[in-house]
């Protein structure tokens, strides 16, 4: 890594259009454009059935001994439709039983700090083992599970960071300590294959099987270009069914984050199509199942917003709030062209930034910028020319790439963002 649609200039038909007391027509004479007259005036024009003697007014046709008497037939109209009985008004329907809202994932701290932890070495150093990672983070992303076809999903854990008993008492004691210890799918070079039910079987029994074997909370989907998301890809609606699936599994407790960089979401402002706001469609299918979406506010440059500051920049306080706006309060897709993305709850949504200048290529930020961004977010303090709608006390936190680089560079991140968090109401 480092619902309604809206359909514009549609008419609205709300009810058929209605005649009042047309003329009826006992003769059935033929009218253009098939109107229906039902209850009306009679029609004097019609031709006549029967015609009456004078004085005689009071004999019905068809009824009594005399009426032929004061009646004379004069053409034969055959069997007469029969009035048809009313049908009666059905009962109003039910009123449907509301459907719960969603609530958060239980156990989860209101604000988190969210690391990425290295299962492997790179110019940060080798990695280490999970007991010694720094108390300051809250949510602790083991980076990456391996892709092993068909959906599968293998985890090859390195030598350094502990033999595999280790590794799992290390998950179980910081999970005792009230983190979450969650696995990731994808990132720069992973991937996951889902083009089939099949695949989407064995992707939900392989994590399911991993989960349950090293103690892990969930997962966090880190799918990047190498995942193969773009719009109308099959992972998308495969990926939304395998992990419903395997929350049914896991249970009410199960941990879901995604990080996707925001060409992926932010960017179906701009163009709704190709990788442009692929991952909306997985957001929205897992929005009762999502924890948290950490965007990757970095290495793609700056973004359209549909606010009055129109691009704004990775690494800046307005580049952080109006990423998260959009995902809070929602936004027109393709420029209002393509419907609209519906907003998450503000304790679903979290900004991604670099631990430091080594960590990514581009949109690093300080220490200042993200404690801003935090406080514009959740008490409208500190905003640039971007401000959310109202406050968001319950925004949940920031998540960094990553744990490892930032330990190498002795906390620098860490250690102002944890106390930055704690500021927060």
């Amino acid at each position: 890594m480092g619902s309604d649609d809206t359909y514009p200039n549609a008419d609205s038909y709300t009810h058929a259009d209605s005649y009042a007391n047309p003329d009826a027509h006992a003769n059935s004479n033929t009218y253009a454009n098939s109107n229906t007259y039902a209850d009306a005036d009679s029609d004097a024009d019609s031709d006549a059935i029967v015609w009456c003697s004078s004085g005689n007014s009071a004999y019905e046709p068809g009824k009594g001994w005399a009426w032929q008497q004061a009646w004379s037939v004069t053409t034969a109209c055959g069997t007469p439709t029969p009035t048809p009985t009313p049908t009666p008004t059905p009962p109003p329907p039910p009123t449907p039983t509301p459907t719960p809202t969603p609530t958060p994932t239980p156990g989860l701290k209101k604000h988190m700090l969210v690391g990425y932890w290295h299962n492997f070495p790179n110019p940060s150093g080798p990695t280490y083992r999970i007991k010694d990672v720094s108390n300051d983070w809250d949510v602790i992303v083991v980076s990456f599970g391996d892709n092993a076809g068909n959906g599968n999903v293998a985890f090859t854990l390195d030598p350094a960071a502990g033999s595999e008993a280790q590794f799992i008492q290390d998950i179980k004691d910081k999970k005792a300590a009230g983190k979450k210890i969650v696995l990731s799918l994808g990132g720069q070079d992973g991937s996951v294959t889902l083009n089939s039910a099949s695949d989407v079987t064995n992707f939900v029994n392989s994590l399911y099987s991993l989960i349950t074997k090293y103690g892990f909370d969930g997962i966090d989907l880190d799918l990047e270009s190498g995942s193969g998301v773009s719009m109308g890809a099959p992972i998308q609606a495969n990926l939304v069914a395998g992990v419903k699936q395997l929350k049914a599994k896991v249970g009410a407790g199960f941990y879901l984050s995604m990080a996707p960089e925001h060409p992926y979401v932010q960017g179906g402002y701009t163009s709704y199509g190709s990788i442009w706001g692929a991952y909306l469609p997985i957001i929205d299918g897992l929005r009762n199942e999502l924890s948290v979406i950490h965007v990757q506010y970095y290495n793609n440059g700056g973004f359209d917003t549909p606010y009055a500051a129109g691009t704004v920049q990775e690494g800046t306080v307005d580049g952080l709030v109006a990423g998260s706006k959009m995902l809070i309060e929602g936004f027109p897709l393709a420029r209002g062209t393509a419907g609209s993305f519906k907003g998450l709850r503000p304790d679903q949504v979290a900004f991604g930034v670099p631990s430091g200048n080594q960590s990514a290529n581009r949109g690093f930020v300080t220490a200042k910028t993200v404690a801003d961004a935090l406080s514009c977010l959740t008490k409208l303090v500190n905003c640039g020319s971007v401000k959310p709608n109202q406050a968001y006390p319950d925004f949940r936190g920031v998540m960094t790439w990553s744990i490892n680089w930032d330990k190498h560079d002795g906390y620098n991140f860490s250690v102002p963002a944890a106390a930055a968090l704690k500021t927060l109401p």
